[in-house]
């Protein structure tokens, strides 16, 4: 997404010189979120992008690895031989953790890639018995395809909830009900000691059996082939690009989810790794690269996600909130949460509310500051909180 966005950012600001895009995979480039959902219940033939890239001029080198940079010589080392450039936007994406032990096993799978998905579809369709580790947003969503297609679905998660270690536990605990009614099972404080042939063992030596297991406990900026290059890399993996997604070296751009930047608004570097971000990040690497103005890239967090029935939304960044308001019965089909800071509404989590998500984007973006006691009544619309 990042990579192709700032192909066509850069086009539609009338950049006239070449451009091309490398990428390791062999497939047209395309969109990531329909892979835990309608491609991998084979709702949908395809998520490629609906873009002519020969008729905006866009070199495509496909199934073509970026391996070194060379910044001295402006020049970018790939499988297929060197490249020179005279700008370089980095659009490495992230690459998913893995559990230790298990590299070469046929039954252990990520879900990130379209080849992911081509090796789960039959899982899904013989309807094998499943565990998922982790009960983060990709293992719910997994987990939430599989129990539809009729697989035994097992999720194992080391924290005490689902996404422990994303939200606070006032907004995640009521989640693990959903598990059950989804049809999965969901064993919390669950630590994996070992992948054997057809069954996770856990470390209380529980034996799950699984004919294929998922692993879903994150993923890590895809930045390891820039080591020795000079490009400044933060601790938490990332390219750590400046305000205008600028990277230390000259001429040279980090976006999407291999690079943090600095957040005046929340007043930390942030690094975020979803679809919004990819999208919105690009417009501002190509506004930079054609000499348009300095506005700072600092935009609200956006994502969701869709499991077991509901659709989630999550806007902003509640590190730093001293106050969390809840909008209805969060045992309910539809609620929210918003986080406050000195009473400014930094964040929102949105559970089947769409008209909170979308008015709760508008206001932290005006910097809206709120009466908690409006904001906590699910009838009062949230505009209307605004002091």
């Amino acid at each position: 997404m990042a990579g192709v966005q700032t192909a066509v950012a850069l086009r539609e600001k009338g950049h006239a010189g070449p451009v091309t895009v490398v990428g390791a995979e062999p497939h047209p480039p395309y969109d990531r979120p329909p892979l835990s959902k309608a491609l991998l219940l084979g709702q949908s033939e395809s998520s490629a992008f609906d873009i002519d890239f020969a008729a905006l001029g866009v070199r495509l080198r496909l199934g073509v690895e970026a391996t070194r940079l060379r910044p001295g010589e402006r020049t970018l080392d790939t499988s297929e031989g060197p490249l020179p450039y005279d700008v370089l936007v980095l659009a490495c994406g992230a690459d998913p953790i893995t559990l230790p032990g298990t590299a070469g096993l046929p039954s252990v799978h990520v879900l990130r890639t379209l080849d992911d998905v081509e090796r789960l579809r039959p899982v899904l369709e013989d309807r094998h018995s499943v565990v998922v580790v982790g009960a983060g947003w990709i293992g719910a969503e997994f987990a939430t395809a599989a129990s539809a297609a009729g697989c035994a679905v097992t999720v194992v998660e080391a924290g005490d909830r689902p996404l422990a270690g994303a939200l606070p536990a006032e907004v995640t605990a009521p989640m693990a009900a959903w598990y059950g009614e989804g049809g999965a099972t969901l064993l919390t404080g669950a630590r994996v000691e070992r992948v054997e042939e057809a069954a996770v063992v856990l470390a209380d030596g529980r034996r799950i059996a699984a004919d294929t297991v998922l692993v879903g406990i994150g993923a890590r900026p895809a930045t390891g082939w820039l080591a020795g290059s000079g490009v400044g890399i933060g601790p938490d993996g990332a390219v750590a690009a400046d305000a205008s997604l600028r990277t230390n070296l000259p001429d040279v751009y980090a976006v999407g989810d291999c690079a943090s930047f600095p957040s005046g608004r929340y007043g930390e570097r942030l690094l975020v790794h979803h679809w919004d971000n990819a999208l919105q990040g690009p417009r501002t690497v190509a506004a930079r690269v054609m000499g348009e103005s300095e506005e700072p890239y600092d935009p609200v967090p956006y994502f969701w996600s869709e499991q077991f029935g509901r659709f989630v939304q999550y806007v902003g960044h509640h590190n730093g909130s001293d106050r969390l308001v809840g909008r209805g019965d969060r045992s309910g089909a539809a609620w929210s949460a918003v986080w406050l800071r000195d009473g400014v509404l930094v964040a929102l989590l949105a559970v089947g509310r769409p008209r909170d998500l979308a008015q709760g984007r508008r206001l932290i973006e005006s910097g809206a500051r709120l009466d908690p006691e409006l904001a906590g009544d699910p009838a009062v619309p949230l505009k209307k909180a605004v002091l």
